[in-house]
C-alpha cells in the first residue's frame, strides 16, 4: 500500500507498507481518494513540530480526507460497502470525563490522524477508522465536497462558540481556508457584517467572494487602525485565523470592551505573548477553539442544500506522486493557492 511519509524538513517519500486490517467490530476500511493539504500539515513539513508536538521520522501525514468504504465490521450499522464518506480525523475514546461531558474534541485519549504519536496519517491508500468517524455523503455531493467538510466544520464550530447576535460586527484575521470557513459560516449562520484582513490580495478577493463587507491588506496598511476608523467603538467579535502570534494582539486591540476574541489559528510557537493589560482593561473574553465537535453533519447538510458552495476553494490538484509539489506550493503561498488537494485516484 502506497503511503506518504515526512522523512525530514521539506522532505516527503512515498513508501510501501502493509495495508491496515479491521481490528474491531465497529471499524470500517476506507479507500482514501482525496486528501487536503492543511496549514497544520505545513507546520510539520516546515518545522517538524507544532509547539510541543514533535515528529519522529519517518512520520505519516495528513488528516483532511474523504474516500469510499470497502469493508465493514460486523457491528457496523450505519455504513455499507460503496458509501462515499467524509471523515472526522479525531478518533476519541468515548469513555473519559471529557467525552462523557460532551467534549470529544478535548478527549484525553484523542488519536488524531497524522499527529505525532497518535493515529496514522491519511495520505495512504487505505485507512481503518471507527464507524462514527465516517459520514456518508448525499448523492448530490462529491468527494471534493467531502474533503472540505472537515476544515469547514472548524469554522462552523467557531461561529457556534461565538454566539453572534443580530448585527454584531465581526472581524476575521487571516483568510486562508480556515478564515474562509469562519467567514462562510458567519454569513450562513448569523449574517453579520465582516471585516477581513490578510497579507495576500488573492485571499482577500476570496474573502470578498465569500461575503466579506470590507477587506484590507495588512502588508500595505494598518488594518487595525483602518477598521477602528470605521468602527470607533470596536468590534464585537474577532476571529484570529492566521496562526500568526502577532494577530492575537491585533485581535485584542480590535475588540470592543466586553468583546470576544475567538482564537482559531494554530501558532507554530509553544508560547505566545498577548497585551494582558489591554485585554484586562477591556475585559475581553478570549475563547480558544479546539477543532470542532458534532459539526460535520450540519456542514454536509448545508452543502447538499446549496447554502454552502466551497468547491471553488480547491485551486490546485496533484496526484500522490507529486505530493511534495503540493506541500511546497502551500508552504510558499504560490500561484494564488487557497486549497491544494492530493487526489489518490484521479481516474475517478
Amino acid at each position: 500500500m502506497k503511503t506518504a511519509f515526512l522523512t525530514g524538513i521539506r522532505q516527503i517519500q512515498i513508501l510501501d507498507v502493509e495495508p491496515p486490517r479491521l481490528e474491531a467490530d465497529h471499524q470500517v476500511r476506507v479507500r482514501i481518494e482525496r486528501v487536503g493539504v492543511c496549514g497544520s500539515d505545513v507546520h510539520y513539513y516546515l518545522h517538524g513540530r507544532i509547539g510541543d508536538q514533535t515528529l519522529q521520522y519517518p512520520a505519516s501525514l495528513g488528516h483532511e480526507c474523504s474516500g469510499v468504504v470497502v469493508e465493514v465490521g460486523p457491528a457496523v450499522r450505519r455504513l455499507k460497502v460503496g458509501d462515499r464518506v467524509a471523515i472526522d480525523p479525531a478518533i476519541v475514546c468515548g469513555q473519559c470525563d471529557q467525552c462523557r461531558a460532551g467534549r470529544p474534541n478535548t478527549c484525553r485519549q484523542l488519536q488524531f490522524l497524522g499527529a505525532p504519536g497518535e493515529a496514522p496519517g491519511a495520505v495512504r491508500e487505505y485507512c481503518v477508522l471507527p464507524e462514527e468517524n465516517c459520514f456518508a455523503i448525499p448523492d448530490a455531493l462529491t468527494l471534493d465536497h467531502a474533503v472540505l467538510a472537515e476544515p469547514i466544520s472548524i469554522g462552523f464550530y467557531a461561529v457556534q462558540l461565538a454566539r453572534l447576535g443580530p448585527g454584531e460586527r465581526t472581524a476575521i484575521l487571516g483568510c486562508g481556508p480556515i478564515g474562509l470557513s469562519v467567514l462562510a459560516c458567519v454569513k450562513l449562520m448569523a449574517g453579520c457584517p465582516v471585516y477581513a484582513t490578510d497579507l495576500l490580495d488573492e485571499r482577500l478577493a476570496a474573502a470578498a467572494r465569500c461575503g466579506a463587507d470590507w477587506t484590507g491588506n495588512a502588508r500595505r496598511e494598518d488594518t487595525t487602525a483602518a477598521i477602528l476608523q470605521q468602527e470607533p467603538l470596536g468590534i464585537d467579535c474577532v476571529f484570529e485565523c492566521s496562526g500568526d502570534a502577532a494577530c492575537v494582539a491585533e485581535a485584542i486591540r480590535l475588540a470592543k470592551p466586553g468583546g470576544r476574541v475567538l482564537w482559531v489559528g494554530i501558532p507554530p510557537e509553544e508560547t505566545v505573548s498577548v497585551p494582558a493589560h489591554l485585554a484586562r482593561r477591556k475585559e475581553i473574553a478570549i475563547q480558544l477553539v479546539r477543532r470542532q465537535r458534532d459539526c460535520m453533519e450540519p456542514v454536509l447538510e448545508a452543502m447538499a442544500q446549496g447554502r454552502l458552495d466551497p468547491l471553488w476553494w480547491i485551486t490546485h490538484r496533484y496526484p500522490l506522486e507529486r505530493i511534495q509539489e503540493a506541500f511546497d506550493l502551500v508552504a510558499d503561498y504560490r500561484d494564488g493557492v487557497l486549497k491544494a488537494v492530493v487526489d489518490l485516484d484521479q481516474a475517478k
